[in-house]
Formats: C-alpha cells, structure tokens, sequence
C-alpha cells in the first residue's frame, strides 16, 4: 500500500513536469527552429525543476514543522524573482527569430531584461506556486497522520494508566481476603485461592488487548463477586443476573470492576443492619446493560475523604469517554441510602483477541 503511494505520487509529479514542458516547447516552436525551441524549452523546463524542487522539498516541509511560513515567503518570493530573472536572460539572449537585434550596449538592454522579467513573473509565480500547493498538500496530509498516530498512542498510554490503577487495588483486595481467611478457614482460603489464580490469568494473559469477549469479562466479574460472597458471608445479601445472549460481543477489559469493588467497599454494614448489593448485566443485540445497586450509609461516605465511588469512579468515566464516545451512557445515583450505576453500552464485534 505504501509503494501504491509512493508510486502515485511520483506519476503524478511527472505527468506534471511533461505537460508543462510540452507546453513550453509548443509555445517557442512557433516563433524559433527546431534548435533554438528545444533548447529554450530545455533550460527553462531544467531551472524551473531545480528551483520548484528545492523549494518544496527542502524549504517548503521545513518551513511547516518549524511553523515559520512568514520566513518561507520571503524565500518563495525570492526564488520566484531569481526564476523570472533567468527567464528574462532566455527570452532576451536566446533569439527567437532573426528580427530580434540587440542594441550593442548593455545599458541599452536593460529596459528589454525589466520587461522580459515583469512578463516572466506571472509565468514564474504559477509554477512555484502551483508546486507549492500541491507540496502544502501532501505535507500537510503527512502532518495531519503522525498528529492521528501521536493522539492514538497518547490515548493507549492513557487507557493503559488507567487500567494499571484498577488491577493493583483488586489483586489487593483479593489478597488481603485470602490472608485473613487463612486464619479462621484454611479450606475456604483454599478455595479463595484457585479463584484468585483464575481472576490473576486472566488480568496478566487477556487483558492486553483493546477489546475482550463479554462472557469472559463477564466471568471475570463473578469470580470476583464470588470471592467478596465468601467474604462477607451473612453480613451481606448479593442478589445477581447474568444474562449474554451473544457470544460475539466484546468490550474493553476490566470496565465493570470498579463498580463491582465499590458497591462492596461502600456497602453499609452497620450493626443490626444487614446490607444489600443487587447486579444485573443483560446483554442483546450488542447491547450491554448494566446495574448494580448497594445500601450505604450518609455517616461512612461522610468519613471517606474521596467519597462514595471515588477515583475509581472518576477512571471509569475517563475511560468510557475515551473508549466509547458516543456510545454509552452512564447514570450515577445516590437516593435514600440506596447507591445506583446505571450503564448501557453500545459493544463492539471487530476484535483483536487471543487465548495464551
């Protein structure tokens, strides 16, 4: 494809130099031999090319990345003066025909070098600007793909930043479960433990791509609601629906946990009160969508300095405008002690997914 390019380009850089210098030569046949035709359609065809060429290959691309057109101009326009000039010398000291005589002084030449300069200014000014514009172009074509290919790796960079700040806390969380089970339950640590080198496999193996299948995400998910189940125990009621209907849907990786990890941080457990955590994630027609819902308490939010959700909440929004715009909408919700995330996600077929 890149050859394609190269070559369309040139051909077209050709064809532009032929038809200018048939152009010529059709222009001095009618008044000059055979001879004397070629040879003043071949300097001018040569010395235009010399000029246009360093002016849009070397001052023109330089002057657009150091942003110094105004300096470009004023070297465009000597170029286009130094150009007429040499066209002023061709018309005036390569005769035409036998009729032309030169006064013998040079003095005396001078008004005919002005006046085949003037004429050869408008004819000068066409080609180089024409070059120009084709060169502003295609340079500014070029400028316009690294800015896309720079903004693309700025906002993988990004993404990737902030995934790294959901898979610490949750190897945390998780870990910390495991130690204090360690202690009371060495059986149900056990078990903890197995889930916690599925949810580790898949962190470290399938999420390092833009986009993974729903149902594994998605299975990613319930072990962790599993793990913090075991956890709480009685203290808690965990009511889920899991509901995929496609197993070509895919998503970004890791999207739903923060919302998994503060419904539990967040959920009241005061004493005599037993909280609640409710989820549901349906999906139809590439569709996702998802609630969850937890008791909380005004008196605990109160406590938390980042409040209830936090930075991760804050992650999530980031990442779904950056991975989704346009195509979700999210709904946050704090009423009568019952905290509310509402999501509808417009998902994605084309993937780029593998299994280790």
């Amino acid at each position: 494809m890149a050859r394609f390019f190269v070559l369309r380009k040139h051909t077209f850089i050709i064809l532009f130099w032929l038809v200018f210098t048939v152009a010529i030569w059709i222009n001095f046949q009618a008044t000059s031999n055979g001879y004397t035709a070629v040879f003043q359609t071949f300097v001018i065809t040569a010395t235009s090319f010399i000029f246009t060429h360093f002016l849009t290959t070397k001052l023109l691309p330089k002057a657009l990345r150091s942003k110094r057109m105004g300096f470009f101009l004023i070297q465009a326009t000597l170029i286009i003066f130094a150009l007429s000039f040499i066209y002023s010398l061709i018309f005036t000291y390569v005769k035409g025909s036998s009729d032309t005589v030169l006064p013998p002084d040079f003095s005396d030449q001078i008004p005919i070098l002005w006046k085949g300069f003037y004429l050869a200014l408008p004819a000068s000014f066409l080609i180089n600007g024409a070059a120009c514009g084709v060169k502003f172009y295609q340079e500014h074509g070029k400028i316009e793909r690294d800015h896309i290919l720079l903004q693309q790796a700025h906002l993988e960079n990004q993404l990737k930043l902030l995934q790294d700040q959901i898979n610490p806390h949750v190897v945390f969380n998780i870990l910390n479960h495991i130690h204090i089970l360690m202690r009371t339950d060495t059986q149900l640590a056990d078990y903890l433990l197995l889930k916690f080198s599925d949810i580790l496999r898949y962190q470290l193996y399938h999420c390092n791509q833009n986009t993974v299948p729903l149902d594994k995400d998605i299975e990613h998910i319930q072990n962790l609601v599993e793990v913090e189940k075991l956890r709480w125990g009685n203290e808690l009621d965990v009511k889920t629906i899991w509901e995929i209907s496609s197993n070509k849907a895919f998503i970004a990786p890791l999207l739903l946990v923060t919302f998994i990890e503060n419904a539990f941080k967040y959920v009241c457990r005061l004493p005599g009160h037993k909280g609640h955590i409710s989820i549901s994630c349906m999906e139809r027609d590439k569709v996702l969508s998802f609630y969850i819902e937890n008791s909380y308490s005004d008196v605990l939010s109160y406590k938390k300095k980042d409040g209830v959700g936090g930075i991760g909440l804050e992650n999530v929004k980031k990442r779904l405008k950056l991975q989704y715009p346009g195509s979700h909408d999210l709904k946050i919700e704090a009423d009568q002690n019952i905290f509310k995330v509402t999501l509808t996600l417009n998902l994605a077929e084309y993937h780029e997914y593998y299994y280790s």
